[in-house]
């Protein structure tokens, strides 16, 4: 765990893969919402916070491809996992990973007689 870590710093601009935590001081929700999108990495983000509705509220307003309240880094298969901007394409887990892999294709077949001139 990082403290007194401020905007301009390396570790607070990049994307960590570990075992590490930036903590930031905010005065108010707007403040700390600009400064959670003002990077280019959206891969997720975790509110923690006894006013769910604020919560909610935060969340929406985030750029990221997934997001915790009240918890962090679960993953379950059945719920898709990815980021925004520059933090990945695409989902994994869920039927929405294969969005990724497939391309969707419609197709109408008429049974009746065919009359054409070709």
């Amino acid at each position: 765990m990082f403290a007194d870590v401020t905007d301009e710093m390396t570790i607070a601009r990049e994307e960590i893969f570990g075992p590490v935590m930036c903590v930031l001081d905010f005065d108010n929700e707007d403040e700390v919402i600009a400064r959670a999108n003002g990077t280019e990495f959206g891969l997720s983000a975790g509110v923690f916070t006894a006013d769910l509705t604020r919560a909610h509220r935060v969340v929406d307003r985030l750029e990221a491809g997934t997001l915790w309240i009240n918890t962090y880094n679960l993953a379950p298969v059945e719920v898709p996992f990815g980021g925004s901007k520059q933090s990945g394409f695409g989902r994994e887990n869920s039927l929405a990973a294969l969005n990724h892999y497939t391309e969707l294709k419609s197709i109408y077949v008429a049974m009746g007689p065919v009359q054409s001139p070709y």
